[in-house]
């Protein structure tokens, strides 16, 4: 169990998963309570902003240099950009918020984290509307991905 735990903490963090992708992926195992999933994943995400912002404001002070660094972190942050210009520069953070509680993979907190970076907006307040957004679609994903395994069992056992 406490293996689960760490690598539904690992996936939640990492930006290959992130718990949108982490949840569904442990509530198919079964193991785990949907409570212990939601609260676990959330945790892990929730360390995204702060922990990949930190990470991007210091590769930036010390790699801008390096061409490599450079051109990779270039492209990473146009994606972003055009992800997220229409509606961080229509909505502000309000939107960025809503970008983030989309559930679908690619909406996360990753990129969000990069358009904060890149729209230079408050980071307090970007903490804040990014982790709303997180413990809003985090919710939805845990509860609504319950409800259909549960629908799906009790639909195949009739």
């Amino acid at each position: 169990m406490l293996k689960e735990i760490i690598d539904l903490f690992l996936l939640s963090i990492s930006p290959l998963g992130e718990a949108k992708i982490a949840i569904p992926i442990f509530l198919s195992k079964g193991n785990l309570s949907v409570h212990t999933i939601l609260v676990v994943g959330l945790i892990g995400n929730l360390l995204v902003y702060p922990l990949f912002y930190k990470l991007i404001e210091i590769s930036n002070q010390s790699l801008l240099n390096n061409k490599t660094y450079k051109k990779y972190a270039t492209l990473l942050s146009l994606r972003a950009r055009k992800k997220t210009k229409d509606v961080v520069k229509k909505y502000g953070l309000w939107g960025l918020m809503i970008f983030v509680m989309i559930p679908i993979p690619f909406t996360g907190a990753y990129i969000g984290t990069i358009a904060a970076y890149i729209f230079k907006t408050d980071y307090k307040k970007t903490l804040y509307a990014i982790s709303v957004g997180l413990v809003i679609s985090c919710t939805v994903i845990a509860y609504l991905g319950k409800a259909i395994s549960e629908f799906l069992i009790e639909t195949a056992l009739i």
